[in-house]
């Protein structure tokens, strides 16, 4: 839309022109106003409605006029290091505009009332005359007909004053939600344009907070074999809890849950979308920032877990040497799991009751008589996955 006024023109109070009161103001004060035709179509107004405004239509010249499509901030209401509330004000922008346009629109309300008033006291004139034959058909049709038209444009023009007041209404800009603001884009005084320049600040919500991440195809498919081996036990309820370690690697005290679970894989990352909410009323989760995520709630039965120094890698993949009751080194191929802390689970290749070499394994050959002691526990540490990025047990 293209609404213009001379370039001569300085003064910022003049800087309006969305609606045809806009353009109303202006040609009152003397001003020629050229409009583009069809400008106002987007928002309900027609050429006519500038037209009567006192505005000229034309092929809108840009290297003559400006465009003065913009509105005022006053000022910004919060401090930006607030914790705001739920429709708080944050900014307040003219509503000079607005409402001269808001008091056009009343005014067009109360004409179109006083024509219904007059239908309606002609046509109630005319029924009982036409019932007596005393007037012709025709004027009784047209009575009706007037009436009629009169009641659809009332009907028009209360449409009007409620977008208006609407309009009016989203010059005062609250908080959508409860949450903290970032820095205000625009200060006191400025003009705002429509599009990517329109932007005031934004507000994040606090509490609660969502913690999104993704799981990768590989561990959704390893996870379902693992389930119909029999080697995990999924929730009775599939709910799982989630848990959140921060960067200096401490544990945060509440537990979430997932909320949502996207139904597709991405194509960029092969993963899939999952977030999970948390509750944070002592603020220690902002947005943006970056922790680590914990899946519990599989049960995982007769779970073998072994350290990891004892678990080696070949040309045809993973192994550990085992003792025999006879005293000799058995070479023994095995198909790992995820960690568990310093340990290793061990999905196939040991059975309980297995004795592993942890220390000493470059030395030993297939057979050959072996002398063991048990070996030194590591202290126990927190659980991680070998991927370092979730845990599921």
């Amino acid at each position: 839309m293209k609404i213009g006024v001379p370039k001569e023109i300085k003064d910022q109070e003049y800087r309006v022109g969305l609606t045809p009161a806009g353009v109303l103001a202006l040609t009152q004060a003397g001003h020629e106003v050229h409009i583009e035709k069809g400008a106002g179509a987007g928002i309900g107004y027609s050429d006519s409605d500038y037209q009567q405004a006192g505005a000229i239509t034309v092929d809108f010249p840009e290297q003559v006029y400006q465009n003065p499509m913009v509105v005022k901030v006053k000022e910004p209401q919060p401090d930006e290091l607030e914790l705001l509330k739920e429709g708080q004000v944050l900014f307040q922008m003219d509503r000079k505009p607005f409402e001269v346009a808001l008091d056009a629109r009343k005014a067009e309300l109360a004409q179109q009332q006083a024509r219904l008033t007059t239908a309606t006291a002609n046509l109630n004139r005319v029924k009982p005359l036409a019932k007596k034959k005393a007037v012709a058909q025709k004027e009784l049709d047209d009575a009706l007909g007037t009436y009629r038209s009169a009641a659809a444009a009332v009907e028009e023009a209360q449409s009007k004053v409620a977008q208006a007041e609407l309009n009016l209404g989203y010059t005062t800009i609250k908080s959508p939600l409860a949450g903290v603001s970032s820095f205000a884009v625009q200060r006191e005084g400025a003009y705002i344009g429509l599009g990517t320049d329109s932007l005031l600040t934004y507000v994040a919500q606090i509490d609660p907070m969502w913690v999104e991440f993704n799981v990768s195809e590989n561990q959704i498919l390893r996870q379902r074999e693992s389930i119909k081996k029999g080697q995990l036990i999924a929730p009775e309820d599939g709910e799982f809890v989630v848990e959140i370690v921060l960067a200096d690697g401490t544990v945060y005290p509440d537990k979430g849950r997932i909320t949502f679970a996207d139904a597709s894989l991405s194509e960029e990352t092969g993963t899939f979308l999952i977030r999970a909410e948390f509750a944070n009323p002592d603020q220690l989760l902002r947005p943006g920032q970056f922790v680590r995520v914990r899946l519990k709630g599989m049960i995982r039965p007769n779970a073998i877990l072994v350290p990891i120094p004892a678990v080696q890698q070949g040309a045809k993949g993973s192994f550990v040497w085992v003792i025999t009751k006879e005293g000799k080194a058995e070479f023994r191929p095995v198909q790992v799991g995820p960690w568990q802390g310093d340990q290793w689970f061990i999905d196939e290749g040991l059975e309980d009751g297995d004795t592993v070499v942890v220390q000493g394994a470059l030395k030993l050959r297939a057979d050959i008589p072996v002398k063991s002691v048990p070996a030194v526990q590591n202290e126990k540490k927190e659980p991680t996955d070998n991927n370092g990025e979730k845990d599921q047990s």
